[in-house]
């Protein structure tokens, strides 16, 4: 800051005759040849040659300032300024800080400007200025050029060849390196420890470990009067590399090997080691490395200290610090693990051991994870206090998690917090924004977010990109996705792994394989390699799609690429044994994964425990629940949410005593967790408890979502609360909610309960007002409504207003219209339309033709209906179970059986099952012409075929045996026969918990009072008039049985 403040006083004063360095220059990005010169004419000052030296030290000043502030292009120019006007710094000191100014900002062309203007000034360079050019090459990776220019100096070193060595390293150049190696030592220049540190380094990065120990060798075996002796680096170093590589028994043994030649660990040795462990996912061993320092200290404060004790000596002098703790911390808060965490920050604050801005920022991410959001934000405010400046991704975790529960306003107002910081607002915080606002179904808000970074010259990553493309996949935009993708691709953002997944799940839940499999091919051209993830992604769209055959070839591809099985491919095999809802092969194949050392992390026992749910086994789900606890691996809220899910849903538990067991387990509800118990109350008719839930839900900082509004309007809907509906959608709408299409279908659907078009127009407009969408989804849904209580002159008054505002009808907006007619036995009209339809070019669907032939039957119209399917079946459009149900029915109910039982067993032939109205039209025909032995053998081929009779089913048989009863010629012996089938069938009935119709009662009433009983009449009639009569309790009801069993002896 005071620099900043210099710079700017400069200006104002002593700068005036500097006046051209206010304009600034271009300097290029890639370096330019050493012997370039700048010949841009600047403007000219008289310099009194007494006061040379003293221009030269203040723009040399300048220089430097300009660099600290951030200011390139003004150093620069300031630089020219001076060599314009003559200036030369006298001594190689000053020419030396001005080369490692640029160096250090990483100015290459600039250095080597520096250093040609040098060499014109008549100053000799040294091994230092040597160093520094050769250092800057090498940053650039120009390492031709730098080896070109150590050819052309004499004046070099060690230092000067460990740059080079370290360049060619960083490039993977390892034979080259040990050329520089080897050529340092022709030339007889001692190479020291870090030329071997770097040599192994390089070694490990490569994973050639078998060579790195071979320079370790070398360097162990050095004799005794080289200065190149290996240290505690070297070993480290080492060390490290098998670390990185997961291979921890080496390390342990390069780590006992050091300790044999005297060489102690040092904490950074513990510590490389502690990450080792914790980057192989073994916490135990990681523990295990900070018991031991622990230990060591307590031995050491115990005072059982030994003079020729080497470990008891170095534990003097170990002590674990903040990097020990954190690397722990942040390894279990990414396994959310974040009690173990807060244990160990617990016990590093205890120690004295304070911890730094990664330490709470590991912590309060891992919270965030877990759903503990107050917690995280408690520890932010304990962050600020304890002075650790937070940075932003200190702020991002948080913001992220507020975007992922839907809470925006929140998640804006930490963003201002951002800012009041200082803190430059920057792609992972404008990622972590956008990301948010998809999961939260803002995917309008989520895109102008995108928008904004280019407003703010903040230019997209991958990961911004990879946000993007999975925010549109999971929306279903595949076309939108697919475009930035390809604008990915033209920016030269090289799509990852990550990126090509999300993309294929998207292709795989439009159920495009094609694409899918496609887009794997194209990424592995692109040597983007697919993952486990990629695979398991395309073996579950196999699964979902029924090929499982070829899910199999997948799998077995996967396992050729050496990719072995891990729980997301485990999860694809137990979702496909779900859905077949075959848990025994689900947990077969649980087991056998298991017997092959995979251990079942907590989604796979949700799925299963899911699965088992989804069954009806409730036992088995809950002895699946109980071994979560068991194998230590415990519930988080997810997996809670399918226990409550399912307890609920098998009617198990009250809502209000499973949410109290979520509580006993210091879990934090999430959306769905209120989704779930404000579905349950709303499926148990509790609307009241639904809307205490809803205000409960705020008050823990939840934000309803779109799925939670349709859950509870539809609730409210459902017991006709309309006022309720909108008055909770209007509180909706100020918090940025539009109503949905499926919102607005049941909204008009329980207004039109009152059968009153201003009622229905009236809320259409209100929703409208809330920020409903006006397309033709919304207007298509009045209309049809409007349409179905025969209101269609209404009806065909919003359509005139909806092609005024320009909105194209399509045909659901005409098959509505038609059905309108119809209903209104306008049945000429709606043919009329029918034809103004095929004329404006617009194609009738299977919707448009049953809708007219249901009307033309309903007014009698046969011949026309016939010549209707004839026209059907010309223009291409196949009848459907629907067509054949208008068909069976109006030939049924104009008494033409024969007909009626042709178009049946056709239906049946096609695949089409009848639905059970279909059946009871035909019941019903043979009923009325007393053909009640084919009514029977239809209602045993109807079960047959799994379709289950309900009550009017019944009602019509039984009516039919007492009609067929109750006539005058018919024998004592069979009428007696056809009371005793009517009984049998009213008892069947009532077994099943249906009620008969009044009509059906007074009908078998007078058929018994016709035969003479009239006492089992009278108790027929009262039995079900009877006030505690309940169709759920009948069944196993000691009257009832007394009753059917005492009457049907009777009969029989």
């Amino acid at each position: 800051m005071l620099r900043v403040q210099l710079v700017k006083r400069l200006r104002k004063t002593f700068l005036a005759q500097f006046s051209s360095l206010v304009v600034p220059i271009s300097i290029p990005i890639k370096p330019v040849s050493p012997h370039y010169h700048s010949a841009q004419p600047l403007c000219k000052l008289c310099i009194n040659p007494s006061k040379t030296n003293l221009y030269a030290s203040f723009l040399c000043t300048l220089v430097h300032l300009f660099l600290s502030c951030g200011d390139y292009s003004r150093a620069s120019q300031a630089f020219l300024f001076m060599r314009t006007n003559g200036v030369v710094p006298s001594d190689m000191h000053s020419w030396y800080h001005l080369l490692y100014g640029f160096h250090k900002v990483g100015l290459v062309s600039q250095v080597w400007l520096v250093y040609s203007e040098m060499l014109a000034c008549g100053i000799t360079s040294d091994v230092s200025i040597h160093n520094i050019l050769i250092h800057s090459l090498s940053n650039e990776g120009m390492l031709d050029s730098a080896v070109n220019f150590l050819q052309t100096v004499d004046k070099v070193n060690t230092i000067t060849y460990n740059t080079l060595i370290s360049g060619f390293c960083h490039k993977n150049l390892l034979g080259h390196a040990l050329g520089c190696l080897s050529q340092m030592i022709k030339k007889g220049i001692p190479a020291d420890s870090y030329t071997y540190n770097i040599l192994i380094r390089g070694f490990c990065d490569a994973g050639l470990f078998s060579s790195a120990e071979s320079i370790l060798d070398t360097l162990i075996n050095c004799d005794g009067g080289s200065a190149a002796k290996p240290d505690v680096t070297t070993f480290n170093t080492l060390i490290n590399g098998y670390c990185k590589a997961g291979l921890m028994d080496n390390a342990h043994r390069v780590m006992e090997d050091m300790q044999k030649m005297q060489i102690l660990p040092d904490i950074i040795t513990h510590n490389i080691l502690v990450d080792g462990f914790c980057r192989a996912g073994d916490f135990f061993g990681a523990r295990n490395v900070l018991k031991r320092i622990l230990d060591l200290q307590s031995d050491v404060s115990d005072s059982e200290y030994h003079q020729g004790s080497a470990e008891i000596t170095n534990a003097a002098v170990i002590q674990p610090n903040v990097t020990t703790y954190t690397t722990l911390i942040a390894a279990y808060c990414k396994q959310e693990g974040i009690e173990e965490a807060l244990d160990l920050y617990q016990d590093m604050v205890t120690r004295g051991i304070l911890p730094d801005f990664v330490t709470y920022t590991s912590i309060i991410s891992g919270l965030c994870k877990s759903g503990r959001l107050e917690e995280a934000q408690a520890l932010l405010t304990e962050m600020k206090q304890m002075e650790v400046e937070p940075n932003h991704v200190s702020f991002s975790a948080i913001i992220d998690k507020l975007s992922k529960d839907g809470n925006q306003m929140e998640a804006f107002a930490f963003l201002t917090q951002v800012i009041i910081h200082g803190l430059l607002l920057d792609v992972v915080l404008y990622t972590s924004l956008m990301d948010g606002l998809f999961k939260a179904g803002k995917k309008k808000e989520a895109e102008d977010m995108f928008k904004a970074l280019s407003r703010h010259n903040i230019s997209p990553n991958h990961i911004t990109y990879t946000a993007l493309i999975d925010g549109h996949c999971k929306s279903g935009d595949i076309k939108v996705a697919e475009s930035i993708l390809q604008e990915m691709e033209d920016k030269s953002v090289n799509p990852n792994v990550i990126t090509y997944s999300s993309m294929i799940n998207g292709y795989v839940k439009e159920g495009n394989l094609g694409k899918a499999f496609s887009l794997m091919r194209k990424m592995v051209h692109e040597n983007v390699l697919p993952n486990s993830v990629t695979y398991g992604t395309l073996l579950n769209g196999c699964f979902v799609a029924g090929k499982k055959e070829h899910g199999l070839r997948l799998y077995k591809e996967m396992q050729m690429q050496g990719l072995d099985e891990n729980n997301f491919i485990v999860d694809a095999f137990v979702n496909s044994y779900k859905r077949d809802q075959n848990m025994d092969d689900a947990v077969k194949l649980l087991q056998d994964v298991m017997s092959r050392g995979i251990s079942l992390d907590r989604i796979n026992y949700t799925n299963l425990m899911d699965g088992y749910f989804r069954v009806g086994n409730v036992s088995a789900a809950l002895n699946l629940a109980q071994e979560f606890t068991e194998k230590g691996i415990g519930f988080d809220t997810v997996a809670f949410n399918v226990l409550m899910s399912g307890l609920l849903k098998h009617g198990k538990y009250e809502p209000g005593s499973v949410y109290d067991g979520l509580k006993q387990l210091n879990l934090a509800p999430d959306a769905a967790t209120f989704n779930i118990m404000i579905h349950a109350y709303c499926r148990d008719g509790k609307v009241v408890d639904a809307l205490k839930l809803w205000d409960e839900m705020k008050s823990h900082g939840q934000m309803p979502n779109y799925v939670t509004c349709n859950i509870l309007v539809t609730g409210l809907c459902k017991y006709d609360k309309v006022d309720e509906a909108l008055s909770l959608l209007n509180d909706m709408s100020v918090m940025g909610f539009r109503p949905t299409s499926s919102i607005h279908r049941a909204i008009l659907e329980t207004a039109s309960k009152l059968r009153r078009a201003a009622v229905i127009i009236q809320v259409h407009e209100q929703l409208l007002a809330m920020g409903l969408e006006a397309n033709r989804v919304s207007y298509n849904t009045l209309i049809y409504i409007l349409c179905r209580l025969g209101m269609t002159k209404i009806a065909f008054a919003v359509y005139r207003s909806m092609i005024d505002k320009y909105i194209p009808a399509d045909i659901v907006t005409y098959n509505s219209l038609i059905l309108g007619y119809c209903k209104s036995s306008h049945v000429k009209k709606a043919l009329e339309l029918y034809s103004q339809v095929l004329g404006w070019g617009l194609s009738p669907n299977v919707v448009t033709y049953n809708t007219l032939l249901d009307g033309l039957f309903s007014v009698g119209l046969i011949k026309e209906a016939g010549e209707l399917v004839d026209e059907m079946r010309g223009r291409g459009v196949a009848p459907n179970g629907v067509t054949y149900y208008v068909m069976v029915s109006g030939f049924a109910k104009i008494g033409n059986v024969k007909e009626s039982i042709r178009l049946y067993c056709e239906m049946v032939c096609k695949g089409f099952i009848p639905t059970v109205g279909a059946y009871n039209r035909l019941i019903h025909a043979f009923a009325q012409t007393g053909k009640m032995n084919q009514a029977r053998e239809l209602m045993s081929e109807m079960q047959f075929r799994g379709t289950s009779p309900n009550s009017s089913t019944y009602d019509i048989l039984i009516v039919g045996w007492c009609n067929l009863s109750d006539q005058p010629d018919i024998e004592k012996v069979l009428k007696r026969s056809y009371r005793g089938e009517a009984m049998k069938l009213l008892k069947e009935m009532t077994d099943k918990g249906l009620v008969p119709a009044d009509n059906t009662v007074s009908c078998m009433c007078s058929t018994l009072a016709g035969a003479g009983k009239r006492g089992v009449a009278l108790r027929l009639k009262e039995y079900f008039n009877r006030s505690d009569y309940d169709t759920n309790s009948v069944r196993g009801d000691a009257q009832h049985e007394l009753f059917f069993e005492g009457d049907l002896e009777v009969e029989s």
